[in-house]
């Protein structure tokens, strides 16, 4: 009988740095599952986030990862990610297994992980960092203690307050690009006058202002600013029913379910015209350490999960200033 890979999956809680809150409510805590992957010589490490608004929880994706099948530890990790596509659905868990089978994969070979994704030696990258829902009053705040940051995302709520909101952080941060995520909060009724005040406030990106499936309406009236899909974008299958609604697609790994699907979305949302969006959950390092790789010709980045957190896991990724640097092997790749 062929030796399967050990596979261990670790529940791990970060603390956030104050609160984090967007339209559906706020967190204090960052609930993530380490998984690791071992063939008794070398090791390979992914990091996931469940989703509680996908219907993921901690105990249900570590469920997911103890009833995985064996994976042969013989077996080429490329070869391994194509039945783990089969095994498990998109999602958290099969993303933490996906890294960490490509982190395998570059340890057994002595080689790094961006030789193969990237068309180019991986640099730093401009990250977005995010303001978290609050009162207008609050956001400019948080707007003027970023004001040296060149690309910031503002979550707005909904209400009548987030006109007031955008004039708060566009006022407070003139020299940063701004992305504003709704999370699926605005409605028919408003869309319209908040995309044209987006417009006037030289808003850079407007992303799923709308509820997944009530979305229709964006293919009938200008988009005076480009509008990105999150919720609406998991998968590479996702998109041929978004042509005309979207002009930016948001990937995730966590909603991808790893690398290997992330390259395959990616790159059908360059040939079907999508501007490209590549964000994340929050998370550490480890989660956002192959979406870095991801990124490096990413049209917006949103990759500050562990910016948000009161503490990362060591070794971690080097943000300076607005960028994000490539991982260095100790960390993942």
């Amino acid at each position: 009988m062929a030796p399967s890979l050990s596979l261990t999956a670790n529940a791990e809680t970060f603390p956030i740095d104050g609160r984090f809150r967007i339209a559906r409510g706020e967190r204090t805590h960052a609930h993530v599952i380490a998984c690791t992957l071992d063939d008794g010589t070398h090791s390979g490490h992914g990091e996931c986030v469940p989703y509680a608004h996908y219907d993921e929880t901690v105990d249900g994706v570590i469920a997911q990862l103890e009833a995985l099948a064996s994976l042969d530890a013989a077996a080429p990790c490329d070869e391994l990610r194509i039945e783990l596509a089969s095994a498990l659905p998109p999602g958290a868990a099969r993303n933490a297994v996906d890294c960490a089978l490509w982190d395998l994969d570059a340890k057994r070979s002595d080689n790094r992980v961006h030789t193969l994704v990237c068309r180019h030696p991986p640099r730093p990258v401009e990250t977005a960092l995010t303001l978290s829902l609050d009162t207008p009053e609050n956001m400019a705040d948080a707007a003027r203690a970023a004001n040296k940051r060149h690309l910031l995302k503002m979550k707005l709520g909904g209400d009548d307050a987030d006109i007031a909101r955008m004039h708060a952080v566009t006022a407070n941060a003139r020299d940063a690009r701004i992305i504003v995520d709704a999370n699926e909060s605005w409605r028919e009724d408003n869309l319209i006058a908040m995309m044209e005040e987006a417009a006037r406030l030289h808003i850079a990106l407007v992303e799923q202002p709308l509820p997944v499936g009530k979305d229709a309406i964006l293919g009938r009236i200008p988009h005076p600013v480009p509008v990105c899909a999150d919720e609406s974008a998991h998968t590479s299958a996702d998109l041929d029913a978004l042509g005309g609604l979207y002009d930016v697609v948001n990937i995730k790994l966590d909603k991808t379910g790893g690398l290997t699907e992330a390259l395959a979305m990616r790159d059908k949302a360059r040939q079907m015209g999508f501007g490209v969006m590549v964000g994340c959950m929050v998370g550490t390092s480890l989660a956002m350490a192959p979406a870095v790789l991801l990124a490096q010709d990413a049209d917006f980045i949103d990759l500050d999960g562990p910016l948000l957190l009161a503490r990362d896991r060591k070794p971690a990724l080097h943000y300076y200033g607005s960028t994000v640097s490539p991982p260095e092997p100790a960390l993942w790749g």
